[in-house]
């Protein structure tokens, strides 16, 4: 387990050990922490988390687009193979997705599929805040937004995903 750091030492981390420290806290952008680093020093961990979700609400819809594509799919091909990023596998871990029936897993994938063939992006909630049957509610009940709606209601659940990353590793 990482011990979380002060805010007095994210300020004083060299850029690199910056990048390499928040580079996944929004899934596999480490663009994001290149941007935020420049921002310091922060007053607070809220200083920092904001300045993450400036970051992702300054990018054009298309780079969202890009940003939501990174995320894996809930219970997917990828957390089948342990392929997950440490940080999504605690996640998933979090919400008792490993623990899936064989008939639970078959709707998620036929869920988490036809969201992806509609939106052309994967489906993304903040998985530490839920567990399998509001993950499930939320991929039959999001299906029916529309394609910018679902755009913001994504980017909102990874600043969400975020924050909660952020918090892992600074003190508060």
């Amino acid at each position: 387990m990482v011990v979380p750091i002060t805010i007095l030492e994210v300020n004083s981390l060299s850029d690199d050990y910056f990048e390499a420290t928040f580079g996944n806290v929004i899934e596999l952008c480490s663009g994001a922490a290149a941007y935020v680093k420049d921002k310091r020093p922060f007053n607070n961990v809220s200083d920092l988390c904001n300045e993450f979700h400036t970051y992702l609400e300054q990018l054009n819809v298309q780079d969202q687009v890009e940003v939501l594509k990174l995320h894996p799919d809930l219970a997917g091909s990828l957390a089948a193979r342990g392929e997950l990023t440490k940080e999504s596998a605690e996640e998933q871990r979090t919400a008792g997705l490993e623990q899936l029936t064989p008939q639970m897993k078959k709707t998620m994938d036929q869920y988490n599929q036809r969201y992806k063939e509609k939106f052309g992006f994967p489906f993304i909630i903040c998985a530490k805040e839920n567990k399998i049957q509001s993950i499930i509610s939320g991929l039959q009940k999001r299906y029916n937004n529309s394609y910018e709606q679902e755009i913001n209601t994504g980017i909102n659940e990874v600043k969400k995903i975020c924050k909660l990353r952020i918090l892992d590793i600074v003190k508060n």
